[in-house]
C-alpha cells in the first residue's frame, strides 16, 4: 500500500480524496489546508487528518489539526498538489524536492518557461506510457483534458483524412461549489488562451489545431464548438458517433437541452458529487457539410481529470501499464455504468 497526500481542499483536492478513500491499494496520509474555514470541518466530517503549514498552526486552534503539512510530507509517497493554480511550483521547490516526493500537479500549473512543474503534460488517452517512471507531472486542465479525450480518437481513426481543427471553448465562470465567486453578467473573451498550447505538448506542437475562448456567465460545465476540416468529404455523423461508442469517459447524448440538464441528472445517479466525470458529445448537434464536420461536447469541468489523476497516479507509484490501470481506475469510478445511464436517460 503506497501512502498518497493531498495538498489542498477544494473543487479538485475534495473529490480526489473522496476517490483514494476507496482504493485499497492507496493510503491517504491527509490533506493540507491554508485557510481555517468550513471547508475544515468539512474534511474532519469525512475521517480525514487535517495539516497546515507550521507557520499557520495559530489560525487552526480551534480544529482538530493533525500536524503541519511539513510533517505529513516525511510519511508519503506522493503528493497530488491541488493548491490554487500557480501555488504548485512554489510548493514543488520548496516542499517536494527537498524531500525527494513524487507530485502531481493541475492544470493551473504550467510546463513551459521559468515555473515549470514538470516537462510533461499528462493525458491518459494520449501520452499515458510518458509518466512512468517520473517524479513531478502536471495534469491537464478539464478542457485540455477534454479535448484530448476527442481529439486522439478522431486522429487514430481518420489520419492524414483530417487537414484541420478548429475549436471555441465556451467556459463556465465558475465551478459549482465556488458559490463566494461571483458571476459576471457579461461574455469574456479570453486573449491567448493557453489551451491550443497545452494540447500541442502532446498532440504535436505542429498540429493543425486553432482554438479560440470565450467565458460565459454559468457554474454548468464548458461546451467546446469543434469543427475539423477534411481533405475530402467530411465522414457522417453516425461515422463520428460510431467511433466514440466505446471511448473512455465519452458519452454520446441525444436528448440533453443544456448542460444543466446532464449536470442535474447527473446528481441524481447516486454517485459521489454531481460529477459524470465525462465528455458529452450533444450527437443531435453534430453536422456534416462538403468537407467539415462540426460536433458539440459539453465537458464536466472539476469531475473529468480526477480519473486522470488516478491513472496518473497509478503509472508514476506502481508503473502500471495502461490497462491494469484503466481496469483499476474503472474499478473505482464505475466509468462504464455512468455512460450506460446517461445514453440510456438521454437516448
Amino acid at each position: 500500500m503506497k501512502k498518497v497526500f493531498v495538498n489542498g481542499y477544494g473543487s479538485i483536492g475534495s473529490r480526489i480524496t473522496a476517490f483514494l478513500k476507496d482504493d485499497p491499494q492507496i493510503q491517504v496520509v491527509g490533506i493540507g489546508k491554508y485557510s481555517p474555514d468550513d471547508k475544515v470541518e468539512l474534511a474532519l466530517s469525512r475521517g480525514l487528518n487535517v495539516f497546515v503549514p507550521e507557520k499557520k498552526l495559530d489560525d487552526f486552534k480551534d480544529f482538530e489539526i493533525s500536524g503541519t503539512i511539513e510533517s505529513a510530507l516525511d510519511n508519503c509517497d506522493l503528493v497530488i498538489d491541488a493548491a490554487p493554480g500557480g501555488h504548485g511550483y512554489s510548493n514543488k521547490k520548496n516542499l517536494y524536492e527537498p524531500k525527494n516526493l513524487m507530485a502531481i500537479y493541475q492544470g493551473g500549473e504550467t510546463t513551459v518557461g521559468d515555473k515549470a512543474v514538470s516537462d510533461l503534460l499528462f493525458n491518459s488517452r494520449a501520452n499515458y506510457d510518458q509518466s512512468i517512471g517520473k517524479k513531478h507531472v502536471m495534469q491537464g486542465s478539464c478542457n485540455v483534458t477534454g479535448m484530448g479525450r476527442i481529439l486522439e480518437p478522431l486522429r487514430e481513426n481518420f489520419g492524414k483524412k483530417i487537414i484541420r481543427f478548429d475549436v471555441t471553448l465556451v467556459r463556465r465562470w465558475a465551478d459549482i461549489e465556488q458559490t463566494e465567486k461571483k458571476i459576471t453578467d457579461t461574455i469574456e473573451m479570453t486573449e491567448k488562451p493557453h489551451h491550443g498550447d497545452d494540447v500541442k505538448t502532446y498532440f504535436g506542437k505542429d498540429s493543425p489545431l486553432f482554438v479560440r475562448a470565450i467565458k460565459v456567465p454559468t457554474r454548468q460545465m464548458h461546451l467546446h464548438i469543434m469543427d475539423i476540416r477534411f481533405q475530402e468529404t467530411a465522414p457522417k455523423p453516425s461515422d463520428i458517433h460510431d467511433i466514440f461508442a466505446n471511448e473512455f469517459g465519452v458519452v454520446t447524448l441525444w436528448t440533453a437541452k443544456g448542460t444543466k440538464d446532464v449536470r442535474d441528472y447527473a446528481g441524481t445517479m447516486g454517485f459521489n458529487f454531481t460529477d459524470t466525470n465525462m465528455i458529452h458529445i450533444h450527437a443531435n448537434m453534430t453536422a456534416s457539410i462538403g468537407d467539415t464536420v462540426q460536433i458539440m461536447y459539453s465537458d464536466d469541468q472539476t469531475g473529468i481529470v480526477i480519473p486522470e489523476n488516478h491513472m496518473l497516479m497509478q503509472s508514476m507509484l506502481f508503473g502500471k501499464s495502461y490497462q491494469e490501470s484503466f481496469s483499476h481506475t474503472e474499478s473505482i469510478f464505475h466509468m462504464k455504468e455512468k455512460k450506460q445511464k446517461l445514453e440510456e436517460h438521454f437516448s
